[in-house]
């Protein structure tokens, strides 16, 4: 592995918080594994660190229909790159009373060199 490839390991953290203040509704999950985003190469050249915290919007066929930054990471790079990767992730959609629904999810995006 280069420099690259080994300074990019971020940790995903799923978090049902938003989604839990409504009854009988489980957010939308995704593979954190499988869904990464590509250190942004002017946010490596400042060494830019930090951890985005998301909202998804994830419809009923597990694409995401909106999002938004809730808490910045502290660099535009780095929350505008993490927004792109995890939009393009596929979700496990979330459900209301037991059927399949659009639902809000959060993510937190850890960004480390």
């Amino acid at each position: 592995m280069n420099k690259v490839s080994t300074s990019i390991i971020a940790a995903i953290l799923l978090s049902g918080a938003s989604a839990a203040a409504f009854a009988g509704e489980v957010p939308a999950t995704f593979d954190a594994k499988n869904c990464r985003a590509e250190y942004p190469r002017a946010s490596l050249m400042n060494e830019e660190q930090g951890n985005v915290s998301m909202a998804f919007l994830v419809a009923a066929d597990g694409t995401v229909v909106d999002s938004k930054v809730e808490k910045s990471s502290g660099y535009k790079n780095l929350d505008k790159a993490a927004i792109k990767a995890i939009s393009a992730c596929k979700f496990k959609p979330g459900t209301k009373d037991g059927a399949v629904a659009q639902t809000w999810t959060t993510v937190d995006y850890d960004w480390k060199l």
